[in-house]
Formats: structure tokens, C-alpha cells, sequence
């Protein structure tokens, strides 16, 4: 059978030890740090967790220039976990969810904000707040067995060698089984499926030029910079 154009590339990110980690989808936790619900004007004691997705095409590798996004004038960093899974589930239990964790990652979800709480005011999807070209940055991705506890560790954000974020992963409020649990519960997991775990609290703008540097208690950095405005979104 002959395809009528040629697919899109699958995208690959990195591990430590060198192979390639096929990327299928994003899967990204909301509000999962209490201080960062509260600066985004919502009580964390009052509401279950959720997620948005992003296409796979919106993660690229720690070292990147990425463009400024049109339609923005606040793009917003979020430095947050990463999991990657290797082993597909369905309703996974939080006592199986670590058995489907293939490694872990540092990552940024990098938003539109201004069209992110435009979205949220109205009751409209996330999408042209979240699902950027090139927002979901992501690291080398650290095998399990190298990163055996995911429960603890500080996570940080720099930019310009400035602290912005600083926080415990002790602080997430859904912990990584229950974020399996509950992702699980609605799509079936599967090997290269990213989920970002969410961010702590101090995010905020970025500019064209300025570095960011995410890192997170034993894992590799996740480093980019924003570069100029880009021209039409293909994201």
C-alpha cells in the first residue's frame, strides 16, 4: 500500500546510557505543588488531580534554542519530573505503577500564560496555551535503577543563573504511583508515553536570550535558551 505523503518522524529523546527513548505521547499533571496552586489563584485541598496533553513533536532536547512563541507576550517557565514509561498499564495500582516506570527526566512545560488564563477565564481548552512547538524541553532520561526514589530531592529553576524555582519533590501533591494510578485510569499507559509531574511555585517570564536551567537531585540538567520570535506556530 502506497502512503499518500510520507509520515512525520518519530521523535526520539535520550537516555544517560545512550539508546534512544521513541517519544508516543505527553501527558502533563496540573497544579501538583500546593504553592503553585496558590499563585495561580486555586486551592489545592479542594480539587483531584488532572492533565493536558501535548503532542510528542513539542519535546526537544536539553540544549536547545527555542523560539519565542507567536500570539504571546508571557511565556511562562514550569520546571518540573519527568517519568518515562516503559511497560504499557491499564488502571494501574499505585502498589504496580513503579513497574511501569522505565526512567525519569528533568523537563520544562513551557507556556503561553496569557493565553493559558484567557482559556481558563472562558471555560475554553488549554491548547494554544500548552501545546507550543517545542515546549516540552526534556533531559537525558536517567534509567530507573540510577534514580531508584523519586519521593525526594530538590528541584530548582534558574534563569540567567538567577533561582526562581526552588522546592522538594517530598512537596508534589500527587505522588509518582498516584499520578500512574490516575493517568492510568483513563488512557492505557504505553512504552514511551512522558508524564511531567508538574511544577512548584515561582514560575514566570522569559525573554529572548535568557538561559534556563532546570535540575533536579541526581538527574542531568535540562538547559535551553529562548531565542527570537517565532513566525507562524506549527504547534
Amino acid at each position: 500500500m502506497t502512503a499518500i505523503f510520507e509520515p512525520a518522524p518519530t521523535v526520539f529523546a535520550k537516555t544517560t546510557d545512550g539508546r534512544d527513548f521513541p517519544v508516543r505521547r505527553v501527558f502533563c499533571i496540573g497544579r501538583n505543588y500546593a504553592a503553585h496552586a496558590r499563585e495561580m489563584g486555586r486551592d489545592p485541598d479542594r480539587e483531584p488531580p488532572f492533565f493536558f496533553t501535548k503532542w510528542a513533536e513539542t519535546v526537544v532536547p536539553s540544549g536547545t534554542t527555542i523560539s519565542y512563541p507567536p500570539e504571546t507576550n508571557n511565556f511562562h517557565f514550569e520546571a518540573e519530573l519527568v517519568l518515562a514509561i516503559g511497560k504499557s498499564g491499564f488502571a494501574i495500582s499505585e502498589q504496580e505503577a513503579m513497574d511501569h516506570v522505565f526512567g525519569y527526566a528533568t523537563g520544562l512545560d513551557m507556556t503561553r500564560r496569557d493565553l493559558q488564563l484567557d482559556a481558563r477565564e472562558k471555560g475554553r481548552p488549554w491548547d494554544t496555551g500548552k501545546n507550543v512547538a517545542q515546549s516540552s524541553p526534556l533531559g537525558l532520561i536517567t534509567p530507573i535503577e540510577g534514580f531508584p526514589d523519586a519521593g525526594k530531592g530538590r528541584i530548582a529553576l534558574t534563569v540567567n543563573e538567577e533561582i526562581k524555582q526552588d522546592a522538594d519533590l517530598a512537596e508534589l501533591i500527587w505522588s509518582v504511583p498516584e499520578v500512574i494510578h490516575w493517568v492510568s485510569k483513563y488512557y492505557t499507559l504505553e512504552p514511551g508515553d512522558l508524564i511531567y509531574t508538574g511544577t512548584p511555585a515561582g514560575v514566570g517570564a522569559v525573554v529572548p536570550g535568557d538561559v534556563i536551567v532546570v535540575s533536579i537531585e541526581g538527574l542531568e540538567d535540562c538547559v535551553v535558551t529562548i531565542g527570537p520570535k517565532a513566525g507562524p506556530d506549527r504547534a
